[in-house]
């Protein structure tokens, strides 16, 4: 079964796919956001074109547990998503994943405003939220 990891962003949505019986994720390019429209049309691009079963998106619970103003902008991005694939999608507590992203590109010793402006931070995001949610699951 094949997975699409997507770290939610106003201006760039990370990517990752992964087979979920190997449960490896790699990051895949990040998408500008150009208008909604367009992302959920690329987005439907890629379910088709790798064969996606379910889509797992990253989901900003505040440290408390409550559901604040940017969770409910990716609830907002689902329904979008919706209308454009018909395949399950399922929400993971993303709370610390840029903690971790960030010390990847700690390690990774490049400059992070090139990481930032090419998505690659974006993506890497996309593939702890992947790799978070076959360890819970």
């Amino acid at each position: 079964m094949n997975y699409l990891g997507i770290d939610y962003g106003t201006k760039r949505l990370g990517l990752s796919v992964g087979d979920g019986e190997l449960k490896i994720a790699v990051p895949i390019e990040a998408i500008r956001v150009t208008t909604w429209e367009n992302v959920g049309r690329k987005i439907a691009e890629i379910v088709k074109f790798r064969q996606i079963h379910k889509i797992i998106v990253g989901y900003p619970i505040n440290m408390n547990g409550t559901v604040g103003a940017k969770a409910k902008e990716v609830d907002c991005f689902i329904r979008l998503l919706e209308r454009f694939v018909a395949i399950p999608m399922e929400r993971m507590d993303e709370r610390l994943t840029s903690e971790n992203v960030g010390d990847l590109r700690k390690r990774s010793g490049r400059n992070r405003q090139n990481l930032r402006k090419s998505g690659a931070i974006d993506s890497a995001a996309a593939v702890l939220i992947l790799q978070d949610y076959w360890d819970e699951f």
